[in-house]
């Protein structure tokens, strides 16, 4: 299993300080040594799959279609209105990403990156109404001449650490890793109205694997 890079060294401050843990109880309660091992050894793993980054290439890329960046359950599939960069109607779509799920986050569709905006904000559990406009969040726009697609990556409760490797300019393939988001949260998908949506409301998708719309 190949670990993202972003959990190198939160694992290696929760290893130390699990086998600081397993030292103590070594010299002050020896008898709850097996339990402290068992116990230190199930949260280390917890941690470990937070931050598992499978393999999960675009076999044939096609930017009338659009992936999904992120694995989780579909919450919203609503029209909004989009007042960042659009200001217009858009068909947002957002995937729940629970502690469970791969947190490497993909670009949806290939093309330029024409813009970027990080937000410091609040940390509401992820499904409060007010999460995608108060939550620390970063915003991106990717557009490939045909059409342009809004993500915006979404802190939450337990999420505290938005990670994002893209910029202005940046050409960037579909499938490709654009950032992390840190034990979870959610991703937001601004779509053209016209775009054929491929999901329904509480199907579970995998990035790189799930079409989330169609925009052709």
């Amino acid at each position: 299993m190949k670990i993202h890079k972003e959990g190198y060294k939160i694992l290696v401050v929760v290893a130390i300080t699990l086998a600081i843990v397993n030292a103590i109880v070594f010299w002050l309660i020896p008898g709850w040594l097996t339990l402290s091992y068992i116990t230190t050894g199930i949260l280390f793993l917890l941690v470990l799959q937070f931050f598992r980054s499978p393999w999960r290439e675009i076999m044939m890329p096609d930017d009338n279609l659009v992936y999904a960046p992120a694995d989780g359950k579909i919450v919203a599939i609503e029209e909004v209105k989009e007042d960042e960069y659009f200001e217009d109607k858009r068909i947002q779509v957002s995937i729940f990403m629970s502690p469970t799920n791969v947190h490497v986050n993909r670009n949806p569709i290939g093309g330029t990156v024409n813009y970027f905006r990080y937000h410091p904000g609040k940390y509401l559990v992820a499904w409060h109404p007010k999460s995608s406009t108060e939550n620390e969040r970063t915003t991106i726009v990717i557009g490939n001449g045909d059409t342009e697609i809004l993500l915006r990556q979404i802190a939450g409760a337990v999420a505290k650490r938005i990670v994002n490797y893209l910029n202005v300019g940046e050409e960037v393939e579909q499938g490709a890793e654009m950032g992390f988001i840190k034990f979870g949260s959610r991703v937001d998908l601004f779509l053209p109205l016209n775009a054929k949506i491929e999901i329904k409301l509480n199907q579970k998708v995998k990035g790189n694997r799930t079409v989330i719309a169609k925009t052709q």
